[in-house]
């Protein structure tokens, strides 16, 4: 099979790469970016030029001139940390890690597999705090946690007749080849 060409690069001006790494992507590296961009501003520097300077998006640096200009430097300062914060503290996260290596018939479950359903309620028992069971699955992932699924075998299944099946009924069945030998 052919290997395809790569396909033809077209004249464009280049964008800046998306940075995806977490050391840039910290607020530090973020705020010192964008207050590398007030002297600009206030040299006449248009968003367009801070944008290729910096390499960053020319809406970001719009979005930051338009701060610029009505709050000054301050205006480009880091407002803190992003999102919302966790529910759950690292000591309610370890209680509920211990809670769950005792097992699911330790918290009164017939079986000991862990559903969402499950660690949810465990989560809900120890800190008090609910969970839908679509996050509960972000909570075991920061624990790192994975899924496991159980082998699925009868209930009824003999290892035993299945051994004895094996060794003395499957070679009397099994087809041979016309001189007798096995394959």
């Amino acid at each position: 099979m052919a290997q395809a060409a790569p396909a033809p690069k077209r004249n464009r001006p280049s964008r800046p790469e998306a940075v995806s790494s977490p050391a840039a992507q910290d607020l530090a590296s973020l705020e010192a970016r964008r207050l590398r961009a007030a002297p600009m501003f206030e040299r006449g520097s248009s968003p367009a030029e801070v944008a290729r300077v910096l390499g960053v998006s020319r809406q970001s640096t719009s979005r930051w001139h338009r701060a610029w200009a009505e709050g000054g430097s301050a205006a480009l300062a880091s407002s803190g940390k992003r999102g919302r914060s966790a529910r759950l503290s690292s000591a309610q996260l370890k209680a509920v890690e211990q809670a769950l290596r005792k097992g699911a018939r330790s918290q009164g479950y017939a079986t000991d597999l862990w559903t969402l359903d499950r660690v949810g309620g465990v989560i809900e028992s120890v800190t008090g705090v609910s969970y839908h069971r679509g996050h509960v699955w972000k909570v075991l992932r920061s624990l790192g946690w994975t899924r496991q699924r159980p082998a699925r075998q009868a209930v009824e299944r003999d290892d035993e007749a299945i051994a004895a099946w094996v060794k003395e009924t499957w070679p009397r069945v099994k087809k041979t080849p016309e001189d007798g030998a096995p394959f």
